[in-house]
């Protein structure tokens, strides 16, 4: 049987043959293409092998039926032609072919999905020499992993092999790479806030590389789910689709673009709605009104401003977020997005649009007004990849039945597990924060339940130490004890002061 650790250790094999040649932010596109392309081969393999014995040879009724399973492959696209032409001198061009053919036979699944990568780039593997040898060792390193269905351990292997390697590279890129990949724990806590159901569309404007999204569907025991994304860097879109097709979901539908300037969940000129709403957006945006500018150079570029009616969705009527931070801007997007009867939505902010005034100040108090903010959580420090700030999750309703705000703060000693590179939500983190957000109930140093007339009265102020008292009194200090522990301290210094000097005499110092 194949496990998730033998996957891992090719993965980390492969990543040997390009350390210290290319970027770990360009070999990880490599590494998982190959480990996609290695696995539709052996699926394939196995499938055909089965109808093989099944219809006991006859090439037409096995033929006709793979062409109604998930994908088809040709000989020339397969990972057992690359292996065996893998010391050809155009090797690389031989896997651009098979990429393309793979693209070009599923189109409706995996569309464009390997644009983005190109295993003949000069610029990536540098000569022909050097990239033949690298590109070799490579399909070397995946020849002896079997993938076949039978063959592995879990059913989901694949697809959590493939995140595990995203997370990896999203910590190994820090900054750059946290913004494709939320923590697994915290895409865990977000999907359980929404709780999505059967027959929902469940939306994430800003997917990354899709694992919020897959955490939100497999809550849908059934799977009787649509799932939608869009995001806008084009090899992280590619890293979606592979991710949700390994993942068996073939129906999701994810678009590439700005969501912000150029949102795809359109129909019929209005913006779709959905269900479940689940984000992390990029912490603080800045420029994020770029796409709705007119692009002015020089002075003119210094005048020109974002305003509402450039938006033909009427996203930013309560307000427009400033240029350097497009947190709300998200948050308008979704709330707009959001379905008007009982839509959830649950999204990872920075701490910042719980306090900061001018425009954000006065969306956050339409928001309030509107009564569509169900619960402000705050989120211990150091949880998301290059960055070490807190965040926080607000989780927002339509058609609330109650006009409160549960304030949850989770930042605590005891609230989650201190990592040496970056700390962690336990399980039971995750189960606390969700039963107290269930109960609704206040409970000491860590929940409060908020009045809508208490948070006006805070001029609709949001910073939770405002609401959850954290405060430890400190164990009063016995003065007396204090100044008897001085006064010993001191003789013993004078005590070895005196038995220096003695020392200090013999040796006539």
């Amino acid at each position: 049987m194949t496990t998730k650790n033998d996957i891992e250790k090719v993965l980390w094999s492969a990543c040997d043959s390009f350390r210290n040649k290319i970027d770990s932010s360009r070999y990880k596109d490599y590494i998982l293409a190959m480990l996609f392309v290695k696995y539709l081969n052996d699926v394939y393999n196995e499938t055909k092998a089965k109808y093989i014995e099944e219809y006991k040879g006859d090439e037409r009724r096995v033929e006709r039926a793979m062409r109604n399973e998930r994908f088809t492959l040709t000989e020339t696209s397969t990972f057992d032609y690359l292996y065996d032409n893998r010391t050809d001198n155009e090797i690389g061009q031989k896997i651009n072919v098979a990429l393309a053919e793979i693209e070009n036979n599923n189109s409706e699944k995996l569309r464009n999905v390997f644009r983005a990568i190109d295993f003949n780039s000069t610029v990536d593997f540098g000569e022909t020499k050097d990239k033949n040898a690298i590109l070799r060792n490579l399909l070397e390193d995946f020849h002896e992993l079997d993938l076949r269905p039978t063959q592995l351990d879990s059913a989901d292997i694949i697809g959590d092999a493939y995140e595990y390697m995203i997370a990896n590279f999203a910590s190994d890129a820090g900054k750059k790479g946290g913004e494709f990949f939320t923590p697994s724990q915290v895409s865990k806590l977000v999907a359980e806030l929404v709780s999505p159901q059967e027959n929902e569309r469940i939306y994430d404007p800003t997917c990354g590389s899709g694992g919020l999204l897959l955490k939100a569907y497999n809550k849908v025991q059934s799977h009787k789910a649509a799932v939608y994304g869009q995001e806008v860097n084009n090899q992280t879109w590619a890293l979606c689709k592979m991710n949700m097709f390994l993942h068996g979901v073939d129906d999701a539908v994810i678009w590439q673009g700005d969501t912000l300037a150029n949102p795809q969940n359109i129909k019929e000129d209005k913006l779709m709605k959905f269900q479940c709403v689940v984000a992390n957006p990029p912490f603080s945006l800045d420029k994020w009104d770029s796409g709705f500018l007119s692009g002015l150079s020089g002075e003119d570029k210094k005048k020109e401003k974002m305003n509402a009616s450039l938006d033909p969705f009427g996203r930013f009527a309560w307000g427009v977020p400033p240029t350097s931070k497009g947190d709300y801007a998200f948050v308008l997007h979704m709330l707009h997005s959001l379905d008007e009867n009982g839509g959830r939505m649950a999204v990872v902010l920075p701490h910042g649009v719980l306090f900061r005034g001018a425009s954000e100040g006065k969306i956050r108090q339409q928001i309030i007004d509107f009564n569509l903010l169900d619960a402000v959580i705050g989120l211990p420090a150091n949880l998301f990849y290059g960055t070490g700030i807190p965040a926080c999750v607000l989780v927002f309703k339509k058609n609330r039945s109650k006009s409160d705000v549960l304030f949850i703060d989770a930042s605590g000693d005891g609230n989650f597990e201190k990592g040496k590179n970056q700390n962690i939500l336990r399980d039971s983190d995750i189960e606390r924060i969700i039963d107290t957000y269930r109960k609704r109930e206040a409970v000491d140093k860590y929940s409060y339940v908020a009045e809508k007339s208490e948070i006006i009265e805070n001029d609709y102020n949001l910073n939770i130490p405002r609401y959850v008292d954290t405060f430890e009194e400190e164990a009063p200090i016995d003065i007396d004890v204090v100044k008897a522990d001085i006064a010993a301290t001191e003789k013993e210094i004078a005590e070895v002061q005196a038995k220096m000097d003695e020392f200090l005499k013999e040796l006539g110092l």
